[in-house]
């Protein structure tokens, strides 16, 4: 069973559910992938997308012919989120990190593990937990594409300052190879935001 409290990483998402779905919406899946595009796979392929907002990027995904999970905790945004793209084969799930009970208890392995604007929102005890998690989850050579976020914090907001360098470390740790990284603007414009972009694969696979 999912816990049904709100969670305190999705705090502020839920009020402003139609706002940020616009938002998010207003910008495409290429523009806000461009630096890791090169790292998703080009066949037919199980992805998980976890935080999926209002499923922009699972919707262009499944339209590759992959096989999607949108993993969105907050209510309000998998209601819009599943109205918006409800013509897109996509299993929508009420799942989270760290743990993402639903989806581990299942035993399901994903090629692409997507985690967009997430990363910031979880504490330093969860972020451990959720790399765990996510390794757990993914596929012999899957790979991970994360982007982080670093500025200034929205009222209402929960994140934390966490650096690229922490992320790949900690990624490291739990047997995750880091096979991209760049640096980049903020695809909305908004003052003093700027984000991390990783791209982690399974050490194995790395070499």
């Amino acid at each position: 069973m999912i816990d049904p409290k709100p969670l305190s990483s999705t705090a502020g998402y839920g009020e402003a559910a139609d706002t940020l779905v616009e938002q998010y919406e207003s910008v495409s899946f290429t523009d806000v992938h461009r630096d890791v595009l090169h790292l998703f796979p080009s066949q037919p392929s199980a992805i998980l997308d976890i935080g999926a907002g209002s499923g922009r990027d699972a919707a262009a995904l499944a339209d590759q012919g992959h096989v999607v999970v949108a993993a969105e905790p907050t209510a309000e945004l998998r209601a819009l989120g599943q109205q918006i793209h409800d013509d897109r084969d996509i299993e929508w799930v009420d799942d989270s990190l760290p743990e993402m009970r639903m989806l581990r208890s299942r035993g399901q392995r994903f090629n692409l593990i997507l985690l967009t604007a997430v990363w910031m929102h979880l504490d330093e005890l969860q972020r451990s937990l959720a790399m765990e998690s996510i390794a757990d989850m993914l596929a012999y050579e899957g790979r991970v594409a994360l982007s982080l976020r670093h500025g200034p914090v929205p009222a209402g907001r929960r994140m934390f300052n966490v650096s690229a360098h922490e992320t790949i470390e900690l990624a490291r740790g739990h047997g995750l190879g880091v096979v991209h990284h760049s640096e980049r603007e903020d695809p909305h414009a908004r003052q003093g935001v700027r984000w991390s972009c990783l791209g982690l694969q399974q050490k194995t696979a790395v070499g």
